[in-house]
């Protein structure tokens, strides 16, 4: 029997918390059995959602915490205020003190960032922690990074996320060396920012150490699955992800107009429904919901604020994941294979609120 995992959860972060969290974590533990969670938050609505779950329940400790950090409230803010009282810390604290493998939030971003690397500090030698995505694409699933904790990044931030997410794809992947792209405005060597030329030759010197670089990558070898992961600065980042959402939101939408215009057309969606919901399956943003806090000294997991218990179930299968292929040794391991000297005479940026 594999060893458990045990999960820290905000339940109060998220637009549906708690009733998605707790709701989530039962489709969670169906899947996953040695699980074990620990939820804080205010018990008065947490415990009475438990009992409609005994098994969950059987599975479960509840620590109180009155405190909410307010998804509009400025990180700087939520850290003054939340330190050690909120829900959001008490579950970060829960992994540094070793209690839990994980931690899993649906709660404000920037205040997640900002108590996660107070909390947990980021790993030697990594300047700015970041944030991975899992990505699905025409090839299979690839990482992209940052995904909005960091607005801009230089050469030595893009160093470290490739770094992070090459350790992210041997984890998730089972993968010796993974393809890195950088996202470039082309794939000629002259073009882009100059912070980004100066990460590729760092990255192509050491290609080797625990990776493989492939070169520049543009926005559509994201959908195609070029490579296995994907570098680019959070405020990019960011703006791809929600593009990708609201595209399949799109695409979505013009299907099922399409397919109800006419009894022809509903005729034709009745005969194709096992390919339709298996596409419908594919393009759903909640079987890939959850960012992974990269480059901290523990293990952060943020779920997307408005999903429901499916998107939620996912982010904490996610952080399942994570603490069982052992990711915090394979970053170090990684580190460990990079040469010191590639980064060495880059300048450390000064650290800065997340967004």
């Amino acid at each position: 029997m594999t060893d458990t995992i045990r999960i820290s959860v905000d339940a109060m972060g998220g637009d549906n918390a708690p009733r998605a969290v707790i709701h989530g974590a039962h489709l969670a533990l169906k899947e996953r059995k040695n699980t074990s969670f620990i939820f804080h938050g205010r018990q008065e609505l947490i415990n009475p959602l438990l009992d409609e779950f005994p098994a969950l329940k059987a599975h479960s400790i509840v620590r109180h915490c009155e405190m909410v950090i307010a998804s509009d409230e400025k990180p700087s803010q939520a850290l003054r205020k939340g330190k050690n009282v909120s829900s959001m810390w008490q579950s970060i604290q829960a992994v540094k003190d070793g209690e839990a493998d994980v931690a899993v939030s649906g709660g404000n971003t920037g205040a997640l960032m900002a108590m996660s690397t107070f909390c947990l500090r980021p790993m030697k030698g990594i300047s700015r922690p970041g944030i991975a995505a899992i990505w699905p694409t025409l090839r299979s699933d690839i990482i992209v990074l940052d995904m909005g904790a960091t607005i801009g990044a230089d050469a030595r931030q893009l160093v470290d996320y490739a770094i992070l997410g090459s350790a992210l794809a041997r984890a998730l992947f089972d993968q010796d060396s993974p393809t890195i792209g950088l996202l470039n405005v082309g794939t000629e060597e002259v073009k882009g920012l100059e912070s980004i030329k100066e990460a590729g030759r760092i990255l192509a010197a050491a290609s080797g150490a625990g990776f493989t670089y492939h070169g520049f990558v543009e926005g559509d070898d994201i959908g195609k699955g070029t490579v296995d992961v994907i570098v680019t600065e959070g405020f990019v980042g960011n703006i791809a992800l929600k593009t990708a959402e609201g595209t399949a939101r799109q695409v979505a939408s013009y299907l099922r107009s399409a397919l109800s215009a006419n009894w022809m057309s509903k005729l034709g969606a009745l005969l194709a429904t096992s390919a339709l919901n298996a596409l419908r399956r594919k393009m759903d943003p909640r079987t890939v919901n959850g960012g992974v806090f990269m480059g901290l000294n523990g293990i952060v997991i943020k779920s997307h604020g408005g999903t429901d218990e499916v998107g939620f179930k996912s982010a904490l299968g996610l952080g399942y994941e994570m603490a069982r292929s052992h990711l915090i040794d394979k970053i170090t391991e990684g580190m460990q294979r990079f040469p010191v000297s590639a980064v060495t005479d880059l300048p450390t940026p000064e650290p800065e609120a997340s967004a």
